[in-house]
């Protein structure tokens, strides 16, 4: 049952990353005040460039060919190995935060050295811009990483969210809330969504991730765009299951996978809306403003694990 319970996480996470990218463009069409494509917008333009040739730019080598599925992999390993459905797993011991935290730097890694490996002028600045982003985003989920496992005495995602469940008190701790409020901007940092940067523009000045994929078309394309939609909804479910572990299977049990399905289902779309809501009432912040942003959080991070070494 712990092998089902890895399958229905993968399926539920590849079938509900689209998704969730079509819901959070709906929320801010119908708060712009227009109609929207629906929420089933993403799966159409998946399908429509699957079936388009992809390009390769002349000059670039296997880097730039490797990159998303590279993407694609340490996301899908993320997945499969952390605790969004349930937390029994035969994957467990491989749930680790550093393994997560390195997996996700692989990924931006592979797309950083993607951009340069076209040798244009926008990848190269793209991934100049991403690695900074991610040198100061990836020691912050470390700190709130060890600020939620001292009590736990593990690193251990799933030994973090039973933890939760086990003394729910512990989620209106000092440590527990300032490491949620520096993971929460970690997730927006990570996630390129606003106010660190802007997923719908193409305005050369401001761009960060859509710069980096300037080149890439079709089935490429389309795997870029899907590893950026898993991306996001493994962050929110990190985000979700770590402060919010209520109804995370902890028995293999039909009963109690289908709780965890839809109570995962239910906390990243609630997250989802109330990210898309908040954009559109925000701008973005100018680039030299981002690493004082990240920094505050880093900052929340400190202030979170010495708040949980004190309080232990």
């Amino acid at each position: 049952m712990s092998v089902v319970g890895v399958v229905v996480q993968l399926v539920v996470l590849i079938v509900l990353a689209p998704y969730l990218i079509g819901l959070m463009r709906q929320v801010r069409a119908v708060l712009e005040g227009r109609a929207g494509a629906g929420i089933g917008q993403p799966w159409r333009d998946l399908r429509k460039q699957f079936r388009k040739e992809p390009i390769t730019p002349e000059g670039s080598s296997w880097v730039f060919a490797a990159a998303p599925v590279v993407l694609v992999a340490s996301t899908l390993v993320i997945a499969a190995v952390a605790p969004f459905i349930a937390t029994m797993s035969p994957l467990d011991g491989v749930a680790d935060l550093f393994a997560v935290v390195a997996l996700l730097l692989v990924g931006t890694v592979a797309l950083a050295l993607a951009g340069l490996d076209t040798g244009t002028a926008f990848g190269g600045m793209g991934a100049s811009r991403e690695m900074t982003v991610a040198a100061l985003a990836e020691p912050t989920i470390l700190l709130a990483g060890f600020a939620l496992s001292a009590r736990v005495g593990s690193t251990n995602l799933s030994a973090i969210a039973e933890r939760g469940q086990q003394v729910p008190g512990d989620v209106l701790s000092p440590a527990t809330l300032l490491a949620a409020v520096a993971l929460a901007v970690v997730v927006i940092a990570e996630a390129g969504r606003l106010p660190v940067d802007n997923p719908s523009t193409h305005l050369e000045l401001t761009m960060i991730h859509e710069a980096m994929v300037l080149e890439y078309a079709g089935r490429d394309l389309a795997l870029v765009e899907f590893a950026s939609a898993l991306r996001l909804t493994v962050l929110l479910g990190l985000w979700a299951n770590l402060f919010l572990p209520w109804g995370v299977a902890t028995e293999a049990s039909v009963g109690a996978l289908l709780i965890g399905v839809v109570a995962f289902v239910a906390k990243v779309a609630v997250l989802g809306a109330v990210l898309a809501a908040g954009e559109v009432f925000m701008a973005k912040l100018r680039l030299f403003r981002v690493p004082e942003l990240l920094a505050g959080s880093f900052l929340f991070g400190v202030l979170a694990v010495s708040s949980s070494f004190f309080l232990a």
